[in-house]
């Protein structure tokens, strides 16, 4: 048998994590003196010390190691775990990539290596084919899984009663109420539009003033694109007067890829 220090110093943990590991229940000691309170192991336990160890070490919680005890196929369930644990990791890497990604961009912009081409000008109307959804908020992660299915419905729709898909494709939100933002989707109609079952036809009114810039890239680095256009519109003496827009000039199906070309538009008047 071993003392709780010795123990600890074998699987090179503190003295105060193995009592932590016998208070969750991850780790007993195999025997407690009931006069002096003093713990001892086992070697047999050595190994399950040392699994904990290695698994803490790659990132893995306490509550998931605790879900192995009691499994019979020990080494299926560390596979399942450790293959779980590496979708996580890679997952993070390619978030912290994109991240990394924009920063750098915005320290081009910062050293004027990157020009924000921002223009004003008039939109025409235009009749569009529509749907429309609720999303919880502003912001990719709120947006997008939003997005999908109107498009996917949109598409169906517009099949299912023979209009073409005509681009570009024009997004518009509204502003957040207590609802949520309103999130429409939408292609552009023919010249005689055809109303039919699953979609709007919807006249999008002339914008006197818009404030616009070109995003190209995937959806990644829009939130940045749209701060500098928001920033700079009212740097300019201009505030916002209506929904705006996402107008997909270059498009490529319904992935985001690094060759799209968005315009941006946000109707303005003088502040």
């Amino acid at each position: 048998m071993y003392t709780i220090g010795e123990f600890a110093a074998l699987g090179r943990v503190s003295v105060r994590m193995l009592r932590h590991y016998d208070a969750i229940g991850l780790l007993a000691p195999a025997r407690v003196d009931v006069r002096t309170g003093y713990r001892s192991y086992a070697i047999d336990q050595l190994p399950l010390l040392l699994r904990i160890v290695e698994l803490r070490a790659l990132g893995v919680g306490l509550e998931r190691i605790a879900g192995l005890a009691g499994v019979e196929d020990q080494d299926a369930a560390l596979r399942a775990l450790l293959v779980e644990r590496r979708r996580d990791l890679e997952s993070s890497i390619a978030a912290d990539r994109l991240r990394i990604a924009r920063i750098e961009r915005r320290l081009r912009q910062l050293e004027g290596a990157i020009m924000s081409d921002i223009f004003y000008k008039t939109l025409p109307s235009v009749t569009v084919y529509a749907v429309h959804g609720v999303a919880p908020g502003m912001g990719p992660e709120n947006v997008s899984p939003v997005i999908g299915p109107l498009i996917h419905g949109l598409d169906r729709a517009l099949e299912a009663a023979g209009r073409p898909l005509l681009e570009p494709g024009i997004f518009w939100y509204g502003a957040e109420g207590e609802d949520g933002v309103s999130v429409h989707v939408s292609y552009s109609a023919e010249d005689d539009p055809v109303a039919g079952e699953g979609y709007d036809v919807v006249e999008l009114p002339e914008v006197p003033r818009a404030a616009t810039l070109q995003h190209r890239g995937d959806m990644s680095g829009i939130g940045e694109s749209w701060s500098t256009l928001m920033q700079q519109l009212v740097a300019d003496g201009y505030r916002v007067v209506g929904d705006t827009r996402e107008v997909y000039l270059e498009a490529d199906g319904h992935e985001p890829g690094p060759d799209w070309l968005t315009e941006l538009q946000v109707p303005v008047e003088r502040a």
